[in-house]
């Protein structure tokens, strides 16, 4: 990419972010526009024609929550294939069928069987869940090589293509540069976006909500394989149209965005093939559209088109110097006490992840050691590990805490420091002005124990990374998001996390108003109401 076409994809890039950031103000195009839900896409990507590899079930416990949100040294990403499968279904497999008293307005039309929404690991923004899973598996692997895609409703997986196409992905590694090691696995998961599955809904400002889909997926994976005691690190610099040519895409309304290197073997340690690549050949089949109507976004796909023309990966302590934000202080003026403890497997705790939904009652303050836990283990364990970027303690992103009803922490809002300290941020009282930035009537902040904002510098990454610095900067909100679910989970405490904000305001209120830093999502925490009515119908 030559210097003229770099600074265009960054300045596209750049643009996107200032809209998203202020359109609470100034609102995105298309004016007006509302979704058609009688001809919403499908939820799960078909493909016509193509054999189920059913996988086999994973009957061992994943590990402690604990221990897959502590930050560890590279361990060896060699998974059998109960292992995979394990991750897959724990992840983004099809869990609950949930219906409950909740703040949301689609109650009613969820008891139908036909508009029955099913629960995943994974978070995701609207819970729409727009990624696509692939693996190109090579030689020395458990099941024939060739291209796999994940079948979330079957937990199948169907085979597009035969053939070891492994050393594709590796020269679309390469061409970004692989300093990873990556060019040695036999097999790669690719995660990929449709966007229409998201855009139908959300349209122009679909895009920052799936970049951060991306990351709550390869958060939670983080997360299992570490608790597994396995390590898994992301590529998200490579060749990305190669990898869209390789699967049938068209990069304007689907691309990959991150590569998993994995050594996928019948027993670990077992010898790789050394792979054979001869012409080009790529996944010909379709997928089958639900919707008649399809329509193309040109904020959605010029973002997307700047970010996948990315070239070669930014060394990481560049990278990282140039966008971290060191937290406020480094003692803060109220001291939170020792983390509660996060014995639950994560397998449970994936499993009891849920959307609060209006449910939070102030009625039971938030005990200030839960409240401990879910910063720490969220912002230690939950900040995402790519080979690009290694997070250090500062991390990528950083907290600020709007205390409504915590024991020991008065009303008012908070930066958190990682030493566990809370630094006062002087203001106006929280209550009413909370609940005046949040766009919708689904959450009632005030009765939230306390509101985690993730503040960041998207505009500083898309500077010093180009258009995928925004990605990655997304990713890791996404990341962190997983963590601080999964966390309040374990702890039996009640979570939500939203994107419908005054991103303008919020940042005033916690003193930003001055920087390029901004809040990027929010994370509700506390109690919830006691004996509420719920169906929790869980698949086998």
């Amino acid at each position: 990419m030559n210097l003229a076409q770099d600074n265009r994809e960054t300045a596209t890039a750049r643009d996107y972010v200032e809209a998203v950031v202020r359109r609470a103000r100034e609102p995105m195009p298309p004016f007006g526009f509302e979704p058609d839900w009688g001809d919403q896409p499908y939820r799960h990507k078909v493909y016509t024609e193509a054999d189920h590899l059913p996988l086999p079930r994973d009957g061992k416990p994943v590990g402690p929550l604990a221990t897959g949100l502590t930050p560890a040294r590279d361990a060896a990403p060699e998974f059998d294939l109960p292992t995979l499968s394990g991750m897959l279904a724990d992840s983004y497999g099809l869990g609950v069928r949930r219906m409950g008293v909740n703040g949301n307005k689609d109650n009613e039309g969820r008891t139908w069987y036909g508009a029955a929404t099913w629960a995943r690991g994974t978070a995701s923004g609207g819970g729409l869940y727009p990624l696509e899973i692939y693996l190109v598996a090579g030689r020395g692997a458990p099941v024939t090589p060739g291209v796999y895609h994940y079948y979330t409703p079957r937990h199948t997986l169907r085979r597009l293509l035969a053939g070891d196409l492994t050393g594709r992905v590796r020269d679309a590694l390469d061409a970004a540069g692989d300093s990873t090691g990556a060019s040695t696995a036999n097999c790669y998961l690719l995660i990929s976006v449709k966007l229409w599955k998201n855009a139908f809904k959300y349209n122009s400002f679909s895009y920052h909500a799936v970049t951060m889909d991306v990351g709550t997926l390869l958060g939670g994976w983080q997360t299992w394989a570490r608790a597994r005691g396995l390590g898994l690190t992301p590529r998200l610099w490579y060749d990305e149209e190669a990898l869209d040519r390789l699967l049938g895409l068209e990069t304007a309304a689907e691309g990959v965005m991150a590569v998993v290197p994995v050594e996928l073997r019948d027993r670990p340690g077992a010898p790789a093939s050394p792979p054979v690549l001869r012409g080009e050949p790529a996944v010909a089949r379709t997928e089958l559209e639900r919707s008649r109507t399809l329509i193309r976004f040109d904020q959605v796909e010029s973002v997307h088109l700047a970010a996948a023309a990315a070239g070669a990966a930014p060394p990481p302590d560049a990278a990282e110097a140039a966008f971290a934000i060191p937290a406020a202080d480094d003692v803060g003026s109220i001291r939170l006490p020792a983390p509660a403890s996060l014995d639950m497997d994560v397998r449970t705790a994936v499993r009891r992840r849920r959307s609060s939904f209006g449910r939070f009652s102030a009625r039971r303050r938030l005990a200030a050691d839960k409240l401990s836990a879910l910063l720490h283990h969220g912002t230690e364990g939950g900040r995402l590990q790519t080979a690009e970027v290694r997070q250090g303690r500062h991390g990528l992103h950083r907290i600020a805490v709007f205390a409504n009803h915590v024991d020991g922490v008065p009303s008012g809002a908070y930066d958190f420091t990682p030493d566990g300290g809370l630094h006062p941020i002087t203001g106006d009282p929280l209550s009413p002005f909370l609940q005046q930035q949040y766009f919708l009537d689904n959450y009632n902040l005030e009765q939230a124990a306390a509101v985690l904002a993730v503040i960041g510098r998207p505009t500083a990454a898309v500077e010093a990374l180009g258009a995928r610095g925004y990605r990655l900067a997304n990713a890791d909100v996404g990341a962190l998001a997983q963590a601080f679910y999964t966390c309040a989970a374990a702890l039996g405490v009640g979570c939500g996390a939203a994107l419908g904000f005054d991103n303008v305001s919020l940042r005033d209120r916690g003193g930003l108003a001055a920087g390029d830093e901004w809040p990027m999502l929010i994370v509700m925490v506390g109690h919830e109401r006691e004996r509420s009515a719920e169906l929790d119908l869980r698949m086998a």
